[in-house]
């Protein structure tokens, strides 16, 4: 009988814990923006090839890196996006960033740091994983914020072939360190870019009836599309549209000639994500008929939902337990998260990892004041390993 992984992978996991506390600060302190992550996979690749370890480059930044078996019978993927916000950041800790106006306020330095612990761990019993004819794929993508996203470049370069389940874990700020929030089915929603704009004969406001009074119009677009799709799409879907930007006229007196409206359009349906475009388009140019102007629907697909597989969820679960973590129910987000790319090409799931402080404070992802519980450094390392290698049995902690 084969002896269990758990309780050495949570041993080194705990010898490596100061070190890896220690990376997270220093990629906290140096965020890079997407495809632009040329130190975040420079230090990255230093500390795997220290562990004796072969990462490769698949684009301009990122690193994949395989341990295990060579022709497994079983391959997991493991997924850490390293890229940083656009963000000024708020929190005055002693590593808060150098760079102005950019910041790791989504916790992409977190989730980095735990996929390199993981890899650490895992490298250390990578002789029994490929007894065990298993096999490990460390996915370090870049540009999760930039829509496609980079999982979808990494997806495209072939990361993904061979690989039988892949997971991932994401800060999740409402849960309390040592909390890993689970959940079945869709987790995030697809996240697309709409904008739509309209052009029509102009004039004076005094006369609205010799114009095409396209402000009218562009109004009746920010308030009748949402509206009017709601009603064309089974509700179970939770599809929403959101405008960000309304743009229209420059003087109060006159009526434009062009006008322009821009959201996001999200939903948790696939199905209906693969289709939808034809009726965004046939319900926004029935709202604007009545009117006289022209429209035109640019609408640029961003990310699938993230829809969890149950039996990865499952497993995540046993893993969650094994490290002596708490699962809990967690809500779907419209939030969208590139991952979506790589569960198209297998089964797989993604965790919530609890960085809420208890009895601390509850921050908001995307915000330059987010400060992450640094137990949740050790709680993401844990679930990832022992969910790579497929230990679940519970380890009582000292």
């Amino acid at each position: 009988m084969t002896a269990p992984l758990a309780p050495t992978l949570l041993r080194v996991i705990d010898d490596l814990i100061p070190e890896l506390i220690d990376f997270r600060r220093d990629l906290h302190a140096h965020p890079e923006l997407s495809f632009a992550e040329h130190r975040t996979t420079a230090r990255l690749c230093e500390r795997l090839e220290a562990a004796g370890l072969e990462p490769r480059s698949i684009s301009q930044t990122g690193l994949v890196v395989d341990l295990g078996a060579r022709e497994p019978r079983r391959r997991v993927a493991l997924r850490g996006d390293i890229d940083a916000l656009p963000v000024r950041e708020r929190t005055g800790l002693d590593w808060s960033s150098t760079t102005d106006g950019v910041c790791h306020a989504c916790g992409h330095d977190v989730h980095a740091t735990v996929l390199l612990g993981a890899g650490l761990a895992l490298a250390e019993v990578a002789d029994e994983l490929a007894a065990r004819d298993v096999a490990v794929r460390l996915v370090f993508q870049p540009a999760e914020e930039q829509m496609p996203g980079g999982a979808l470049q990494f997806v495209r370069a072939g990361v993904m072939s061979g690989v039988d389940t892949v997971y991932a874990v994401h800060c999740d700020p409402s849960l309390d360190v040592g909390e890993i929030g689970l959940r079945e089915g869709p987790l995030t929603a697809a996240a697309d870019q709409v904008t739509v704009t309209l052009r029509g004969r102009g004039g004076h406001t005094s006369r609205p009836f010799l114009t095409e009074d396209l402000t009218y119009a562009l109004a009746k677009v920010v308030t009748d599309v949402p509206g009017v799709l709601s009603r064309r799409v089974d509700p179970r879907a939770g599809l929403v549209v959101v405008w960000g930007r309304v743009q229209a006229g420059e003087a109060i007196n006159v009526i434009p000639s062009t006008g322009v409206a821009q959201g996001t359009l999200r939903m948790l349906d696939v199905e209906l994500w693969e289709e939808i475009g034809p009726l965004l388009r046939e319900v926004v140019e029935e709202v604007v008929r009545p009117y006289g102007v022209d429209a035109a629907v640019e609408h640029v697909r961003g990310v699938p939902p993230v829809v969890n597989d149950p039996a990865a969820v499952a497993a995540l679960g046993r893993a969650t337990m094994a490290a002596g973590l708490r699962p809990v129910p967690t809500p779907h987000s419209l939030g969208g998260e590139d991952f979506a790319w790589m569960l198209h090409e297998a089964e797989g799931a993604m965790a919530r990892l609890g960085t809420r402080t208890h009895g601390g404070r509850s921050f908001d992802l995307h915000q330059g004041d987010l400060v992450v519980d640094e137990g949740a450094v050790r709680n993401g390392t844990a679930l990832l390993a022992l969910a790579a290698a497929g230990e679940w049995t519970r380890v009582e902690r000292d």
